[in-house]
C-alpha cells in the first residue's frame, strides 16, 4: 500500500466558501447577529463526490497511490479570523466535512483534523475537538505554531503552554503535522515562504530543547520536506552540537518526521540522502500548493511518487517511505484502515 500522509480538501463544495465568507465578514465586523447559521450550510453527498472524484480520487488512480491521510484545507484554517468561538465553529464544520468524505470513500481516505486555535488563547482549549475527532476515526491533527497568521507572536512549541495538548496527543496515540494556515502578513507568501519558514522555525525550536526527553512518545510531522532543514543540514547540525545537543538524527529519533512534499527530483534526492530514511513519510499535498505540470517533465509538480521511485534507494527503504513509516507514526492507522475496509 502507498500511503500519502499529507492531503487537504482543497476542492470543497461552493457553499462552504459562501459560509466562510459570511462568517469572516461578521467576525471582522464584530457583529455576532450577522453570523451565518450552520444549519444553512448545504453540501450534498453528490457535490462532495463530484469534488473528490474529479480531483483527489482521480489523481490517486492516475499516480498509483492507495490511501490519503486527509485534512481540511490548511490555508483555510484561518485561526487569526475572529475569536475562539468562530474558530471552534469553523473547525467543527471543516472536520465534519472530512468525516463525510471518509464515509463516502473509506478505502481511499482517513481523517486528520484541524484544531480550533486562536491568537492569545490557551492552546489546551483545542483538546475537546481533538477528542471528538479521534472518536470519529481520525488518526492525527494539524497543529499551527502561529495562529496569528504570519506574525509569529505565539510562544515557541517548546513552551509549557503547549504541554496539555501534547499530553492528550500521547494519550490518544495521535501525532500532529506542524502546519500554519493562510498568511495575513503582506511580507510573506502563504505557500512559498510562510509555510517553509514555519517548518524551519519549529525544527530549530525543538532541536535546542529537551522536549522529547519530557515527551518521548510525542510525534511531529514537519511537512514540505522539512522546510529549509535538509538543504542546511550542516548548519542545523553544527548549531545543535555547539549547544551541547546530540546529532540531529538522534534528536529526530522516533519523534520528528519529514514528508516528501518537495516538488523536484534533486530535492527528493537531497532529502533522502541527508535525512534518515526512517524519518521520511511519503506525501504529495495534492491538490495543494503547486498545481499543474512541470514543463520540463510533462508530469505534475506534486506527483511526488515519481521522485521517490527514481531516488537512489533500496526497495526496502522505499517501502518504509511509502508505507512502513506511516504505520510507525500514526499509531491508530492500521486499525482504522481495517475498520474502514470492513
Amino acid at each position: 500500500m502507498i500511503i500519502d500522509c499529507h492531503g487537504h480538501y482543497t476542492t470543497e463544495p461552493k457553499d462552504l466558501h459562501r459560509f466562510r465568507k459570511e462568517q469572516t465578514e461578521a467576525a471582522n465586523a464584530k457583529d455576532k447577529s450577522r453570523m451565518p447559521a450552520r444549519a444553512q450550510l448545504k453540501m450534498s453527498d453528490d457535490e462532495i463526490r463530484e469534488s473528490i472524484e474529479q480531483n483527489q480520487l482521480k489523481l490517486q488512480k492516475d499516480r498509483g497511490t492507495d490511501l490519503t491521510i486527509f485534512s481540511p484545507r490548511a490555508s483555510g484554517m484561518g485561526h487569526h479570523i475572529g475569536d475562539e468561538s468562530v474558530s471552534i465553529e469553523w473547525s467543527q464544520i471543516c472536520n465534519d466535512l472530512i468525516a463525510r468524505v471518509v464515509s463516502l470513500y473509506p478505502k481511499n481516505f482517513i481523517g486528520v483534523c484541524q484544531l480550533p486555535q486562536s491568537p492569545g488563547v490557551d492552546p489546551k482549549g483545542v483538546v475537546a475537538e481533538l477528542e471528538r475527532c479521534v472518536k470519529m476515526g481520525f488518526v492525527g491533527c494539524n497543529l499551527n505554531p502561529d495562529p496569528s497568521g504570519g506574525y509569529f507572536n505565539s510562544p515557541p512549541m517548546t513552551d509549557k503552554s503547549w504541554f496539555p495538548v501534547y499530553e492528550k496527543m500521547i494519550e490518544l496515540d495521535c501525532p500532529c503535522m506542524i502546519h500554519v494556515s493562510g498568511c495575513c502578513n503582506p511580507a510573506m507568501h502563504t505557500t512559498g515562504s510562510y509555510y517553509l519558514n514555519a517548518d524551519t522555525a519549529v525544527f530549530m525550536q525543538v532541536i535546542l530543547s529537551d522536549l522529547f526527553k519530557q515527551f518521548p512518545k510525542l510525534k511531529f510531522i514537519i511537512p514540505h520536506g522539512g522546510g529549509a532543514v535538509p538543504f542546511h543540514w550542516g548548519r542545523f547540525r553544527g548549531i545543535a552540537l555547539n549547544n551541547g545537543k546530540p546529532e540531529l538524527a538522534e534528536i529526530m529519533g522516533n519523534n520528528i518526521f519529514f514528508d516528501t512534499c518537495v516538488y523536484h527530483q534533486p530535492g527528493i534526492d537531497l532529502l533522502t540522502k541527508v535525512v534518515p530514511v526512517d524519518n521520511i513519510l511519503f506525501a504529495s499535498e495534492m491538490v495543494g500548493a503547486v498545481k499543474g505540470n512541470d514543463p520540463r517533465t510533462g508530469f505534475g509538480f506534486d506527483d511526488t511518487k515519481r521522485y521517490v521511485d527514481k531516488a537512489a534507494l533500496s526497495d526496502a527503504d522505499k517501502a518504509k517511505i511509502f508505507e512502513g513509516n506511516a504505520y510507525k507514526v500514526y499509531g491508530r492507522l492500521k486499525a482504522q484502515i481495517a475498520k474502514q475496509a470492513a
